[in-house]
């Protein structure tokens, strides 16, 4: 028995999915993609679920991308499924793109602990997150046309929105790794730390954001997700839309009142 491409582990609100290729530096399996696509509709539908964190197993590599022996031979037909999982793969039509978080609506934060190199669809991986924390002295990069590909699994799209255009062009077309004080310098990742504080410094991040209102940071996260490249009117809009439902909220009530009497909230998510 091999141990799975994803180990998950959910606990007090908050799912930590851990990417477990370690001697493939955390690469992209057909079971892997399988096992996150599964794992992000849980958290998506599991209202008990208030954050997760997305990490990679070992001390080299957050992601270095699709296997480029395994999964991009199968996509692109050049080999036939041999396993369960090629298969699971290729029957579920939207795994690839679920896995990958690439159009995948999910109003839940994710916080990506960023221990080892992250490249190629690693970076697509961490663009896809809310918040990012990485590790001193690791590279970053979206290198994928110097193998002949393209960052197709958001990269090109995701990029040149949350970076200045002409630095995304930069990281698109060279295809070059780049030093993670530059992705934290242009505002690709929130924090750098020592290796060692990587993971529970996300894990702090993400239990800050379990002990918020559910029903507010989820509509935090879809304002701002649906009003991406709008006009303000629309934004506006969209924001008095999500609001209504938190402001009408037991949680609505329940904030304030226990700010005024110096305690915790409990929030319920009602």
């Amino acid at each position: 028995m091999t141990d799975p491409h994803l180990l998950v582990d959910a606990h007090d609100g908050i799912t930590v999915l851990t990417m477990n290729r370690p001697d493939k530096r955390n690469a992209l399996s057909p079971e892997m993609l399988v096992r996150l696509a599964q794992a992000w509709r849980r958290i998506r539908d599991d209202d008990s679920v208030r954050a997760a964190i997305l990490t990679g197993a070992g001390d080299k590599a957050f992601c270095a991308g699709a296997d480029l022996g395994r999964l991009i031979p199968l996509m692109t037909r050049q080999r036939g499924p041999e396993d369960e999982w090629d298969h699971a793969l290729l029957s579920d039509k939207a795994a690839f793109a679920d896995g990958l978080l690439r159009g995948f609506t999910i109003d839940k934060p994710i916080v990506s602990a960023i221990a080892g190199d992250a490249l190629a669809g690693g970076t697509e991986l961490a663009l896809a997150t809310d918040l990012r924390v990485a590790a001193i002295g690791i590279t970053m990069g979206l290198t994928e046309v110097a193998r002949g590909l393209i960052p197709g699994g958001g990269g090109l799209s995701r990029l040149p929105r949350q970076v200045p255009r002409a630095k995304a062009m930069e990281i698109l077309l060279l295809g070059q790794a780049m030093p993670v004080e530059e992705a934290w310098r242009i505002g690709l990742v929130n924090e750098v730390v020592p290796h060692d504080e990587v993971f529970d410094r996300a894990m702090d991040m993400a239990q800050r954001i379990a002990a918020n209102g559910p029903l507010a940071v989820r509509a935090v996260k879809e304002a701002v997700r649906r009003s991406e490249g709008t006009g303000l009117d629309e934004a506006l809009r969209i924001e008095s839309e999500v609001g209504v439902p938190v402001f009408t909220s037991q949680d609505a009530v329940e904030g304030p009142r226990a700010f005024m009497e110096k305690r915790p909230p409990l929030f319920t998510g009602r």
